[in-house]
């Protein structure tokens, strides 16, 4: 199937954050909105040199493709622009990377810390991504390839997880080289490539490796709580939830007879004999990074929460055919099985399969809860999918 194509539309500011113009609208390769070297390279075409700060707005109600409009600071050059209505409002929720001279904030404060670690001077730096979530950074060293991560507030504590990692189970996640506590970070490259698409075996390499990471962290899970991971543990996680549902009651059949059922489902699971540990929230296939003879490196912790490790592995089976799903789940729960003697992991994944599609409404809601209203088509019809989702498989 092939993908939609985007169009880019960029309304550049100057560093005062005044309006100038707009670019010529061009199109580009990869039809995700999150993605922007190819806008910075087109801008480049056109002899200006710039930093995208922020989705403005798109001509349909979800990624990806369609015509999409960004905001971007012009850095350098004097190119030829068309005129534009847009005139720039403030907004509480906006990320610091996605201001007027946030990018180049982001760049300074990496400049210091590479020159505090022995990176030195960046020779180059190249803008990867900007969306709601993160803004990413490629800044190549004499030592090497850094990347320079830059998180929104709520999602800040990432760096936390890192550095426990970092001191427990060096290598199996990115390498932390520095973190000023408020959302940004540098990372050490990764070798490889992506998990998309993983077959059986190396997800069963993946579940090896996270499990692994999980008994360990049942010794730390109060002091990671000390540290700002999100608690969802026991009735912290019913709270959410119902937070979340609530105003869908109406609108969605099904869901207050699933809320009714809820607390005697966790209830079920708790009674499976599981311990709660350190969640990586995400742990779909694509978040595993592999290449030969290292181990797989697991990356993205911005979701990572204490609560219950089985809703890990019901994300990883995600794309198998069921057969190898069901088995995916069976090595997963004889991992635990040897953990704790006498419990039951496989009930409580399949007790927890509506639970996930919840906290997946529950996500979602705090993304659309953080970010100003022009970034909300990255995610708003995801919390009533989810909420079906979570009908229909209880």
């Amino acid at each position: 199937m092939s993908l939609p194509t985007r169009t880019a539309v960029l309304v550049l500011v100057d560093g005062d954050g005044a309006v100038l113009g707009r670019l010529p609208a061009f199109d580009v390769e990869i039809p995700y909105w999150p993605e922007v070297e190819e806008l910075v390279e087109g801008a480049r075409r056109y002899g200006a040199e710039i930093s995208v700060l922020r989705l403005l707005h798109a001509d349909r109600p979800h990624p990806p493709g369609g015509v999409v409009t960004y905001l971007a600071q012009l850095e350098r050059g004097t190119p030829e622009l068309e005129p534009t209505s847009f005139r720039p409002l403030p907004h509480e929720r906006r990320a610091p990377f996605a201001e007027v001279g946030g990018p180049a904030a982001s760049i300074a404060w990496a400049r210091d810390a590479l020159e505090a670690a022995g990176y030195g001077t960046p020779e180059a730096t190249r803008q990867r991504k900007t969306w709601n979530l993160s803004a990413l950074w490629r800044l190549e060293t004499a030592w090497g390839t850094v990347w320079l991560k830059h998180l929104p507030p709520f999602l800040r504590t990432e760096h936390e997880v890192l550095a426990w990692l970092g001191a427990v189970a060096p290598g199996v996640a990115p390498p932390l080289i520095a973190a000023d506590g408020t959302g940004r970070e540098l990372l050490g490259h990764l070798p490889g490539e992506d998990g998309f698409g993983a077959p059986f075996a190396a997800r069963v390499a993946m579940a090896d490796q996270l499990h692994g990471l999980q008994q360990r962290a049942l010794d730390d899970v109060e002091a990671l709580s000390e540290r700002g991971v999100r608690d969802r543990r026991g009735s912290l996680l019913w709270e959410q939830i119902e937070a979340v549902t609530e105003p869908w009651l109406v609108d969605i059949l099904g869901l207050g007879a699933l809320l009714e059922s809820l607390p005697d489902r966790l209830a079920a699971v708790e009674a499976c004999g599981l311990p709660e540990t350190l969640v990586h929230g995400d742990f779909h296939a694509g978040n595993v990074r592999f290449a030969a003879s290292v181990l797989p490196v697991i990356l993205d912790w911005g979701d990572a929460f204490l609560g219950h490790p089985a809703f890990d592995v019901l994300r990883l089976r995600e794309g198998l055919p069921a057969g190898e799903a069901d088995a995916l789940v069976e090595h997963w729960a004889g991992l635990w099985r040897q953990v704790a003697p006498g419990s039951d992991p496989a009930r409580a994944a399949r007790l927890l399969e509506p639970v996930a599609a919840l906290l997946g409404a529950v996500v979602y809601a705090t993304f659309v809860q953080n970010i100003e209203p022009s970034e909300w088509p990255y995610h708003a019809d995801d919390v009533p999918a989810c909420l079906r989702r979570a009908v229909e498989l209880a």
